[in-house]
């Protein structure tokens, strides 16, 4: 009976334990973090490397998605979208993940977004950047200060366009 107890007790405590491990890890990147930097090849060049850090000194909406996950393609495509249609001085980074350069090609296209501003990293949940970002629990925007401290993450079209009306974001 002593052992069953004890048991019981190193069961528990081990149960409990990585329930606090595993929240301590599917927090993500968050507010006030430095997104990690990452390199992105041209779509019309493939030998134009560009690098997040060259983005430094302007705002930078940074959002990942992939075609087969029907969320983060809507919110990715809107927030494209509502980027477009404001004054903003805001670069945007799409990043895809998904496999097939193809299917990423033909999703860009069907949702009409900036082709310019769109990458995909076909090693998907393999890929460096996924696992810098931490995605495991899903893709996720994030909008970034000039110095690439996050300011607000997973973001709608609605909450980006009030983000930057409040702001000093706007084109002169």
């Amino acid at each position: 009976m002593r052992y069953a107890r004890w048991i019981l007790t190193v069961v528990l405590l081990s149960v409990l334990m990585s329930f606090m491990r595993k929240d301590e890890q599917s927090k993500g990147l968050n507010v006030g973090n430095v997104a990690p930097n990452f390199s992105f090849v041209s779509q019309s060049d493939e030998k134009e490397k560009s690098e997040l850090s060259d983005f430094r000194g302007k705002y930078v909406l940074l959002s990942f998605w992939a075609s087969y996950d029907a969320d983060s393609r809507m919110m990715n495509a809107t927030l494209c979208h509502a980027l477009r249609m404001s004054s903003a001085d805001v670069a945007m980074i799409s990043v895809s993940f998904d496999k097939y350069r193809s299917i990423f090609e033909e999703t860009v296209r069907r949702d009409r977004i900036n082709a310019q501003t769109c990458f995909v990293d076909t090693k998907g949940e393999t890929s460096r950047i996924y696992k810098r970002y931490r995605l495991e629990e899903g893709f996720t925007n994030y909008l970034l200060d000039s110095e690439g401290t996050i300011v607000a993450k997973n973001l709608s079209a609605s909450q980006l366009s009030s983000l930057l009306s409040e702001n000093a974001l706007q084109r002169n």
